[in-house]
């Protein structure tokens, strides 16, 4: 797959798209009868004939609908429009598109779903920015029958995936040219169902002017390290990591950076701790004594440290800055997990003043929190933290946003909510230290450990637990 099939567009750079197409010579009217064309042929694709209703907007959502209604009425279904608002006020290729439909329509209200085997919700697409209201919201709220959405369910932003006001839970979506943040987005994406993106004329070349800096992730984004035939444990870099008392943190996370490619892995922990970890660790592990940061010191200065992981396990306070701190001055690129990102609560300043060399931090919601400002819009939030902390960020949830301090963001679709099991993140911060002592840079480390983390929990399928995501990691 290639990256610009990968991008997300938000709604001003779907309607400059739309501009580009119209202005290199293909017509909006194309557009949109394209776009109800392929919304009634997966209607029919996808359920036997029923009865429908068309819930028709005012704006152009609502033209595709009408579209979509002359074609399966054309093959023979029973079809209704309910429109909303005044059918004299419809403007350009949706008025047309009225016109075109010579069928009765009526106002919407909540006697016109009585009859009705199947909705197409055409009422507001992506672009909506204030909550559904009146008989539009009751509509919506009352709709009991399967729904296929034109471009979002009526409610959802296509640049947040928030819920404004209210939104069906649509069995399909058709949307057209390339998906928006909001498909991917939380609650967005499990509102849109089944998601199809579809083709409606829009060259791929308007790509070139937008210059989208949103994705969806997968490998097309991004190359995993080869495997030189000359390799040697020392080219597939050496991976440090922090332990603490909770050692089956730091555990999991050593043997995912091992099973994840890195050449040599080593667990610094507390000499008290040394006889637990010792029976505990994979005879591949190296394991050294480390109780201060003078310990740490010594430890990077004589073995070749490709790159270190700090948090998992590791303890909050201010042993683990300091442990941090230490890392920080060796100059070694950095993953920051858990512990070693809530120990900054209060002190973000101090830690993000200190990032020089390339890092990846991977805190969860509430870690997050800790150390920067969060909204409603998680694209926003997370580029504006990846900017002010001035390193890439993997913020982990249903819907984990990589961000790099220069506006780029990706999304990760396809993990499971299996993963929803202690451990499994400490899985994730240890793909992502084995990656990036490989070579990686921080911004493709997050983007190919949240993937590789998703699909090593879809092959190990139900009754998940951290342990299982290292063996899968391999196949």
């Amino acid at each position: 797959m290639q990256p610009g099939n990968q991008a997300l567009l938000s709604i001003a750079e779907m309607s400059k798209a739309d501009s580009l197409a119209a202005q290199g010579g293909v017509p909006t009217e194309r557009l949109m009868e394209a776009a109800g064309w392929v919304v009634a042929m997966n209607v029919r694709k996808r359920f036997p004939p029923c009865r429908v209703l068309v819930l028709a907007g005012p704006g152009n959502n609502g033209g595709d609908g009408f579209v979509a209604a002359r074609y399966l009425r054309h093959w023979g279904w029973p079809v209704r429009v309910a429109l909303l608002g005044d059918a004299m006020a419809l403007k350009g290729d949706a008025a047309l598109n009225l016109e075109r439909w010579a069928g009765e329509i009526e106002p919407l209200s909540l006697s016109c779903l009585e009859g009705a085997d199947l909705a197409i919700d055409a009422l507001f697409g992506a672009g909506l920015t204030r909550p559904l209201e009146g008989i539009a919201k009751e509509v919506v709220e009352a709709l009991a029958v399967p729904v296929v959405a034109v471009d979002v369910p009526s409610g959802v932003s296509g640049d947040t995936g928030q819920v404004l006001g209210a939104a069906p839970k649509a069995d399909l979506t058709v949307t057209f040219f390339r998906k928006k943040p909001g498909h991917c987005l939380m609650p967005g994406r499990e509102l849109c169902g089944h998601i199809i993106v579809a083709d409606i004329g829009i060259p791929d070349v308007v790509l070139d002017s937008i210059r989208p800096t949103a994705f969806e992730n997968g490998p097309g984004l991004w190359q995993l390290p080869e495997v030189g035939t000359n390799a040697h444990k020392y080219t597939r870099g050496h991976a440090l990591i922090l332990g603490g008392e909770m050692t089956g943190a730091a555990r999991l996370a050593a043997g995912a950076a091992r099973r994840i490619g890195a050449g040599m892995v080593t667990l610094a922990v507390p000499r008290a701790l040394m006889p637990i970890y010792a029976s505990a660790c994979a005879p591949g592990v190296v394991l050294t004594p480390c109780d201060k940061p003078g310990d740490l010191a010594e430890l990077v200065e004589k073995r070749k440290i490709s790159a270190a992981l700090a948090g998992p396990g590791l303890g909050v306070g201010k042993a683990t800055r300091a442990l941090v701190y230490q890392l920080q001055k060796a100059g070694l690129p950095l993953v920051l997990d858990a512990d070693a990102l809530t120990s900054f609560e209060g002190r973000s300043d101090e830690l993000f003043s200190n990032l020089h060399h390339p890092s990846l931090l991977t805190p969860h919601e509430g870690e997050f929190k800790r150390l920067f400002s969060r909204s409603p819009d998680k694209l926003a939030s997370a580029r504006q933290a990846a900017r002010h902390a001035g390193a890439a960020l993997l913020l982990k949830g249903a819907d984990t946003v990589i961000a790099s301090p220069d506006g780029r963001v990706v999304i990760e679709t396809q993990a499971p909510p299996s993963l929803a099991t202690a451990g499994s993140g400490d899985v994730l911060a240890g793909i992502a230290v084995g990656l990036m002592a490989q070579g990686m840079a921080p911004f493709q480390v997050g983007q190919a450990a949240a993937w590789l983390h998703g699909q090593a929990a879809r092959r190990a399928g139900e009754g998940l637990v951290a342990e299982d995501l290292i063996g899968e990691l391999g196949k």
